[in-house]
């Protein structure tokens, strides 16, 4: 399983997120995430199909199909209950 994060540093709810992911990867190591700045990336917020509501989760499988996004923020209980439940995909 792969998180892309979409973020921007204009994005309340992006700093309010990245310490949450910080913690949930450094609890989880095997966890692969990267993360895409909205105006930077201009290619893969293109190719997601990003809106400017921010932040945005992608969750990819083991074969890199979308299977989950998620916008703005989200408790960090329920990040781990999402990957704990997909970890295998």
């Amino acid at each position: 399983m792969k998180v892309l994060k979409f973020g921007a540093i204009w994005c309340p709810g992006c700093l309010i997120m990245k310490p949450r992911w910080q913690e949930i990867e450094t609890e989880n190591p095997w966890l692969q995430t990267e993360y895409y700045d909205f105006d930077q990336d201009k290619e893969f917020v293109d190719k997601y199909h990003i809106a400017n509501v921010l932040p945005v989760f992608i969750f990819l499988d083991k074969n890199g199909n979308e299977f989950l996004r998620l916008n703005g923020e989200i408790e960090k209980n329920k990040l781990i209950e999402i990957i704990s439940q997909n970890k295998e995909s």
